[in-house]
């Protein structure tokens, strides 16, 4: 549901940052601002700040910011209304359910059902794993060098040979079979009814970012088909949108994600102590995945099998990965299959010097491509750098491009400069600069580049925050209107009128923004300074700023007009006009004193 304004500025109001932010971080004051090592980045020197006059917290490191309920959603993967309703608690605050419709509270009250059946089944599973059925899927484990708390820490189990059980257990616990039907752990037959999905397996619960049973996995004992089966997509499981052992490694305090192929690569290696492993839930690495592993690293190793399959699987990850604003390098566990083997053979000092030798991920991709040409053959060696100029061409970062293009240059020994004259061909030809779609959450905004526009943008929306009476001063000169990006027009309107009652609250700005990616952008707009050594400077600045600024939003009008719109143009030219006037005059004539 969607709470009011004045209910969610209660929340917001009745939970300080510092002492929600406190459970989770040690903070230092320093002057009027509290500091600590940031929970979302592997850091050494604290530039997580938490500022309680703005009631917002900003890493001066990851660029992660926002208010009591962005850190919220970011640190416990929670949604907006969960991250109000956790606060409300803490408070004791009643939240009014009035505003939900009917809908609503029904498919609310049918997820959490399905939520409480899947914990229920995990329980069960649990339980038979330690009875004398289960003996032989104890002894599998075990047998796989798992200890007995990790075997408990990650909930194992087993499903029986029987294959009712389950059904008739969830029965006597008072679950309608509409519900069970719904779960993804039964099978049904008009003829023969429901039966279990899951026997004779062992049984690995699948969680979410919050530790919620959505799902299993089942490993089956002995030679049946298939030999793992998981939970098919329901109401609360969604296997493209999850990672096995994300609700563990969303809080290592490593400095990347180890994505590895299976369930039991990710448990030995967290045994292991290697925290940040997690794996895709029984297909190939998905965009939306991606997306949700850039939540927490910036950063991932890719340990797939290094065989056909596994090296395929890796070269239709890597891009996604590079898209989704991730680093990604490649583990090369030869001879080991894969890690399980690797550390039972080697052992974890081994492991890691392993990790420490992970390949660049492009580089890979094209060690990889060189395998189909023959670079002894001048045909092939020639068709071989014409796609790789194709692959480099992709790259939209320049400086990027040009690493890499040296890099490969000295590794084949060809002329820098030729490659480079095959890469502007091939993206004059139209072949480069192509764009993986990364599906974005519903609702969310694209996130806007660090564009020098855009930062100047965000510097002016900080003083003004920080000395609301600008405002008054700068009206005449500039309006939101001349904030060109959707995003900071809407906050700039928002801290133009807090300004003329003599305050700007960030919180609540922030508050206004639901999606976690849009109020971190939003904290972005108050946390964006320059070093000044004087008024004189500062004034200087400013007038810099609000010109080109100005003259942006010019532009950006004059660009969006009907070409018949006359009147529009002669107001678009009175405004260049003044706009000239006031460059000409420069600081000196730019008036903001109080």
């Amino acid at each position: 549901m969607r709470y009011t304004d004045e209910i969610i500025e209660e929340v917001r109001e009745r939970n300080d940052i510092v002492d929600v932010i406190s459970g989770y971080v040690k903070l230092q004051k320093r002057g009027s601002t509290y500091f600590g090592l940031c929970p979302f980045h592997n850091e050494k020197t604290a530039s997580f700040s938490v500022t309680p006059s703005k009631q917002m917290y900003y890493c001066f490191g990851c660029g992660k910011g926002g208010n009591v309920f962005t850190f919220l959603m970011e640190y416990e993967n929670f949604t907006f209304q969960e991250a109000v309703k956790q606060l409300a608690d803490r408070a004791g605050i009643r939240l009014p359910e009035a505003d939900q419709s009917k809908e609503a509270r029904e498919a609310a009250d049918r997820k959490a059902l399905l939520l409480e059946i899947n914990k229920n089944a995990a329980v069960y599973y649990y339980r038979k794993l330690r009875t004398p059925s289960g003996k032989k899927a104890m002894e599998y484990l075990t047998g796989r060098g798992l200890s007995e708390e990790t075997i408990t820490s990650f909930g194992l189990g087993y499903s029986d040979k029987y294959s009712s059980e389950l059904y008739r257990y969830l029965k006597s616990k008072g679950y309608t079979d509409e519900l069970l039907k719904d779960a993804g752990l039964f099978s049904f037959d008009e003829k023969r009814g429901f039966s279990d999905k899951f026997w004779n397996r062992v049984m690995f619960p699948i969680m979410d970012a919050n530790s919620r049973v959505i799902g299993f996995g089942g490993r089956v004992m002995g030679d049946g088909k298939p030999k793992y089966l998981n939970s098919p997509e329901t109401q609360i499981f969604d296997k493209s949108r999850n990672l096995y052992g994300l609700n563990v490694a969303r809080k290592t305090r490593r400095k990347n994600f180890i994505i590895c192929e299976g369930y039991m690569d990710v448990i030995s290696m967290h045994q292991a102590g290697y925290t940040n492993a997690v794996a895709s839930l029984g297909t190939a690495l998905t965009s939306q995945q991606c997306s949700l592993i850039s939540r927490y690293t910036k950063e991932v190793l890719v340990i797939y099998d290094m065989d056909d399959a596994g090296v395929r699987a890796a070269l239709r990850a890597i891009p996604m990965l590079r898209q989704a604003g991730l680093m990604a390098k490649v583990v090369d566990l030869r001879p080991c299959k894969d890690p399980d083997e690797f550390l039972k053979t080697n052992g974890a000092e081994a492991f890691e010097q392993r990790l420490e030798k992970a390949e660049n991920s492009f580089l890979f991709m094209i060690r990889m491509l060189e395998r189909d040409y023959d670079l002894k053959d001048p045909d092939g060696r020639t068709r071989f750098f014409h796609e790789t100029a194709k692959r480099l061409a992709e790259i939209e970062d320049a400086i990027e491009r040009e690493s890499y293009t040296e890099a490969i240059a000295r590794r084949y020994r060809i002329e820098p400069e030729l490659l480079k004259k095959q890469i502007g061909r091939q993206a004059l030809a139209g072949t480069g600069r192509t764009e993986i779609r990364v599906p974005k959450p519903a609702g969310a905004k694209v996130k806007v580049t660090d564009r020098t526009a855009d930062r100047e943008q965000r510097i002016l929306l900080t003083w003004i925050a920080s000395d609301p009476q600008l405002v008054s001063r700068l009206e005449k000169y500039i309006t939101p209107e001349d904030f060109v990006h959707p995003m900071y027009r809407e906050v700039a309107g928002m801290v133009f009128e807090m300004a003329k009652s003599g305050s700007v609250s960030p919180a609540r700005i922030i508050n206004h923004f639901t999606d976690a990616e849009q109020q971190t952008e939003a904290a972005s707009l108050f946390n964006t300074e320059i070093a000044l050594d004087s008024e004189e400077d500062r004034k200087k600045a400013i007038f810099d700023v609000v010109c080109r600024i100005r003259l942006a939003g010019i532009n950006a009008r004059a660009a969006a007009m009907d070409p018949a719109d006359l009147a529009g143009f002669m107001k678009i030219a009175e405004e260049r006009k003044q706009l000239e006037q006031l460059r000409d005059a420069g600081p000196a004539g730019f008036d903001i004193s109080e």
